[in-house]
């Protein structure tokens, strides 16, 4: 089965310009909107220009071409950008969503050559990442703890995030279904009471409530979903009016939410399997719901946590990379 999404021309192109064909295992609507963290497009070509289109809507999107850093697109409008000068083999040309949106997002329009298209070589794994803002990479890049909204977009990047990097290195697409604050059954300090991941997880765009359609999203089918929530489950005391008279009645009301949650997934995509993520703290729960759904679990270990707002650091997303990297293995 083909792995990853076709899209449709979306922009009027230019006389004398070809239209690649672009491949994204993102969640992406029909009209090339996206919002969720670590989206990217991918295409190749043969010739001296590639030329894209975006609406980023004041989100950062980055262009690589050949793996190269090209250009950081932010501008909140339609905007073509254009890398000439190329050598007239054949090239990769990449656009990827840089950090977290959690209300709007791009629309991607599309890719374009003067040389000639070349079909995309689409990877054989897949691998998706389901989780809260250590999933996102919150602040991953900042060289201090002390950040304030705009530091931690500004040092958040996604693509470095221990989820991609570990896909990277297995050379697996990645889907990335994380949103900062969220959990299984509450948020960070109890915002938002009855929102939570799974109620959002099947949207296109997580702040927004239309969901793709199954039908246009069937040529996902990851073979292992990473899972890591639980942080904002129970990284704050209760508070009184929250639904949970006690810490026993919170933690019986995640593992089974937590279930439920597996349940619908193997649902979704019955060729998955399963691994858990889990801090010291919340352990026992993961442990248990790893043991029901017959997940592999694996233990996140004592971090630096440099990152924004006491958030993982770069070093402590390659440690979590590498150690998903030695679970997923054997599963692919």
């Amino acid at each position: 089965m083909k792995a990853l999404l076709a899209l449709p021309l979306l922009f009027t192109a230019i006389p004398d310009e070809m239209p690649l064909v672009v491949q994204t295992p993102g969640r992406v609507s029909a009209e090339g909107r996206f919002g969720w963290p670590g989206v990217y497009f991918e295409s190749r070509f043969r010739g001296g220009d590639v030329t894209v289109a975006v609406d980023t809507g004041g989100e950062p999107v980055r262009l690589l071409v050949d793996g190269e850093v090209r250009a950081t697109l932010a501008e909140p409008r339609e905007t073509r950008f254009t890398v000439s000068g190329l050598g007239n083999g054949e090239h990769a040309v990449r656009l990827e969503k840089v950090t977290e949106s959690q209300s709007g997002g791009p629309r991607f329009l599309g890719f374009w050559t003067r040389g000639v298209a070349l079909p995309v070589k689409p990877r054989a794994r897949h691998i998706e990442f389901i989780g809260d803002s250590h999933t996102v990479g919150y602040g991953n890049t900042s060289p201090t703890r002390d950040c304030d909204g705009a530091r931690v977009r500004a040092t958040t990047d996604t693509q470095l995030a221990f989820g991609p990097l570990a896909a990277k290195a297995l050379g697996a697409d990645y889907r990335v279904i994380a949103y900062s604050g969220y959990g299984v059954v509450r948020n960070y300090a109890g915002k938002a009471p009855g929102d939570n991941l799974p109620a959002r997880y099947p949207r296109i765009v997580p702040g927004e409530t239309a969901v793709l359609p199954a039908a246009a999203d069937r040529a996902w089918r990851p073979r292992v979903i990473v899972i890591n929530l639980g942080t904002n489950d129970f990284s704050t005391a209760l508070k009184p009016g929250e639904a949970w008279g006690s810490a026993d009645q919170l933690h019986a009301d995640y593992r089974a939410k937590y279930m439920a949650f597996i349940r619908r997934l193997k649902r979704e995509q019955p060729q998955a399997k399963f691994v858990l993520m889990a801090a010291e703290n919340f352990a026992p729960d993961v442990e248990a719901v790893a043991a029901q759904a017959g997940a592999a679990m694996l233990r996140v270990p004592a971090l630096e946590l440099t990152g924004c707002n006491w958030h993982p650091s770069l070093k402590d997303h390659r440690t979590m990379a590498g150690l998903i990297e030695g679970a997923v293995q054997p599963l692919f």
